[in-house]
């Protein structure tokens, strides 16, 4: 048997595994890919370093998403290395209400136990939003409770803007100042009037009115606990900062001189490329495969 023979006895049985195996499986299983807004696919690393020169980020998740969750501890602890320690978080995930809890549990002055049974956490908290906190108690970073307590926002849903007009003087202190600018015209607040004329609907004008009350609050504590030279990460669900609406503009209107980068998480069957409807949607799209597993 020559060599030619002998290396071609070797060869055409790899060629019938490639062909048998090979077509019926993807080289790769991305996790995640991320893109710009026009739609070019970016490394992690050139993504960060447009971060870690802002003022503030505003973070979009999938509430459930593990991917998201994981990059935004991942993302917490490099800008934390990068801006050598100048660093702030602040999350709709906590009411603006629990701020002085939520600090005396970060300055160890109460145990893990009372601060989980007092505040008002999410039910995934333990999956999703522990381990950051855990950071920022470690590396004694602040964590800004940002959102309207429900019940304010609750009263925007049965009773408009005009329900605050109510409210005692000392729970002004958990809500931007009234009146909040209101353009019902943005995309997000648009597409839920839309979606609340169609049959079903049960909030009415009043829906759009309350998640603009979050958004405002959010925003109104994201100016007010920034300070010059830190960076403001602020995670949130995306619909608070897609399409530059909701917190974006808010921070926009009242402290247009801060430098602000967002990012939105999105679920695509393929994930290679982004789909036309997320384009523009915020700086960074981070894309996720809709098989992805859930926290909770």
């Amino acid at each position: 048997m020559n060599r030619s023979f002998r290396q071609m006895k070797y060869f055409f049985p790899f060629v019938w595994v490639c062909l048998f195996v090979s077509p019926g499986f993807a080289m790769h299983k991305p996790a995640y890919i991320i893109f710009d807004g026009n739609g070019n696919e970016v490394n992690y690393s050139s993504m960060m370093e447009r971060i870690t020169e802002a003022d503030v980020l505003l973070f979009g998740e999938l509430h459930g998403n593990p991917i998201a969750h994981w990059l935004q501890y991942e993302v917490a602890i490099d800008l934390h290395n990068a801006r050598e320690g100048a660093l702030i978080l602040g999350a709709e995930m906590f009411e603006a209400d629990n701020q002085l809890l939520l600090d005396e549990y970060l300055e160890e002055l109460i145990t893990e136990r009372s601060f989980e049974a007092e505040a008002k956490l999410w039910v995934s908290y333990n999956t999703d939003y522990r381990p950051l906190v855990l950071f920022a108690r470690e590396n004694s970073i602040p964590v800004i409770a940002s959102n309207v307590p429900r019940r304010y926002a609750n009263m925007v849903f049965h009773g408009g803007f005009e329900a605050l007009d109510n409210l005692d003087r000392a729970a002004l202190d958990y809500i931007a100042p009234l009146p909040v600018p209101y353009d019902p015209d943005l995309p997000g607040y648009r597409e839920m009037r839309e979606m609340e004329s169609m049959p079903g609907g049960h909030g009415g004008e009043n829906l759009p009115k309350a998640q603009a009350i979050k958004d405002a609050t959010m925003a109104h504590f994201i100016i007010e606990n920034h300070e010059p030279g830190k960076l403001l990460v602020h995670f949130h669900g995306t619909f608070h900062s897609d399409n530059y609406g909701g917190i974006y503009w808010y921070l926009e209107k009242w402290a247009p001189e801060l430098n602000i980068v967002t990012i939105s998480t999105t679920l695509q069957q393929d994930p290679r490329s982004l789909d036309e409807g997320a384009l523009g949607r915020a700086d960074f799209i981070l894309v996720v495969p809709e098989r992805m597993t859930r926290t909770h």
